[in-house]
């Protein structure tokens, strides 16, 4: 049950008990006062009447509801008789205050108050021996301060409504933009890795098979070989895919090590352009973390796609470097180069060029580009090292 529930469960079983605690202190001053004769045995029949009735409704509230002011009316009517006979059941009316305030619209429920309230003064009129002004303003303030609370508290409940509701709207947009969120995250992975492993490897069977076309009639040992490297790069370049899609890591690096992948790498690329790779180490090795192997290798992949397709280099140098608290990759070529802040650049380098910038980015990496037209281009990233111990 919700905490409002049961406080409100509480509330109305404060106020059934003390009903019951009134009639009972009613009954007991009516028979102290009067004894078993005369109008006794009618005081106790209504008494009856009135907490069978009262009793049936309580125990009945959750399935009432339209029959509700039909009970409420009874009640009333009965409490009234008695109030008539015998005056000193008026005070019963406070938990009836309680029980009106909430079943009633809000003009109705003022005029049974001031029903009760009415009553209540009379009642006491009767039994004063003489005007007393507390005899009149004690129900008028008990009735006032019951109505005024209940409204206070009806107000707070449909506030605290409006408050949950707005909170679980927040929640669901929350959920929403959180869900839209990984969409476009998981858009922007499948971009990177497409871009970096499909087009580089894309790029490389195509520049192999124009070059076994070449030489397919002056050479067919060479086409031939031409077109087995073709082959293996698709066989994985389609490892790279599936792997990429359940986000899992390059194939490359699960049996050899980053230096090792990276220097398969520069010679696959030599074989399948013109213009050679050179690629070497600088400090010593460590062992780093899978995410931080996966990154770099993205990288180095994604910049050579771009000195193949765009360089137009003769040559190339690709430079892993372990220092103590990072490693470096460094992408060389003595190609065309470009203006890395123009919007003129090509929308293959561009994409690159942001993609390896988000992707060492989120390891907490930088990312240079150093380039000018006619004087090649120099990439260099920075990871932090996060060696595995």
């Amino acid at each position: 049950m919700k905490p409002h529930l049961e406080a409100a469960t509480r509330l109305n079983s404060a106020m059934h008990a003390g009903f019951f605690l009134l009639l009972a202190a009613s009954v007991a001053r009516f028979v102290a006062g009067h004894g078993l004769s005369g109008a006794t045995p009618l005081i106790l029949v209504l008494t009856g009447a009135l907490a069978l009735v009262y009793v049936a409704g309580v125990l009945s509230w959750e399935v009432l509801d339209r029959w509700r002011p039909a009970w409420l009316t009874a009640v009333i009517a009965v409490w009234l008789a008695l109030v008539v006979a015998a005056p000193s059941f008026a005070w019963c009316a406070v938990p009836l205050f309680f029980v009106c305030l909430q079943m009633l619209r809000r003009r109705m429920m003022i005029a049974v108050v001031v029903l009760l309230t009415v009553a209540t003064i009379l009642a006491q009129l009767r039994i004063a021996d003489g005007f007393d002004p507390s005899i009149v303003l004690a129900p008028i303030a008990v009735a006032l301060m019951a109505t005024m609370t209940f409204l206070q508290l009806d107000r707070d409940r449909l506030e605290l409504g409006q408050t949950v509701g707005e909170l679980l709207r927040t929640r669901i947009d929350l959920a929403e933009s959180q869900r839209v969120a990984g969409m476009v995250e998981e858009r922007e992975r499948l971009a990177r890795e497409i871009h970096d492993v499909l087009a580089q490897g894309l790029s490389s069977l195509r520049i192999l098979l124009q070059a076994a076309q070449r030489s397919w009639d002056t050479d067919p040992e060479l086409a031939r070989a031409h077109v087995s490297r073709a082959v293996d790069a698709a066989g994985d370049n389609l490892d790279e895919a599936r792997r990429f899609v359940k986000g899992l890591g390059s194939p490359r690096l699960e049996s050899t090590d980053l230096g090792e992948t990276l220097s398969a790498l520069a010679e696959q690329v030599t074989f399948a352009v013109t213009h050679p790779v050179r690629f070497e180490i600088s400090g010593d090795p460590y062992p780093l973390e899978p995410e931080v192997e996966a990154c770099l290798l993205r990288v180095a992949q994604s910049a050579l796609a771009n000195v193949s397709e765009h360089a137009r280099a003769t040559k190339a140098a690709v430079t892993l470097t372990y220092l103590a608290d990072k490693v470096v990759l460094d992408i060389r070529d003595d190609g065309v180069g470009f203006v890395p802040d123009s919007t003129r650049a090509s929308g293959l380098r561009g994409n690159g060029l942001r993609m390896i910038g988000e992707r060492v980015a989120e390891l907490g990496g930088e990312m240079v580009v150093e380039s000018a037209p006619g004087e090649g281009t120099a990439l260099a990233v920075a990871v932090p090292a996060r060696e595995v111990r």
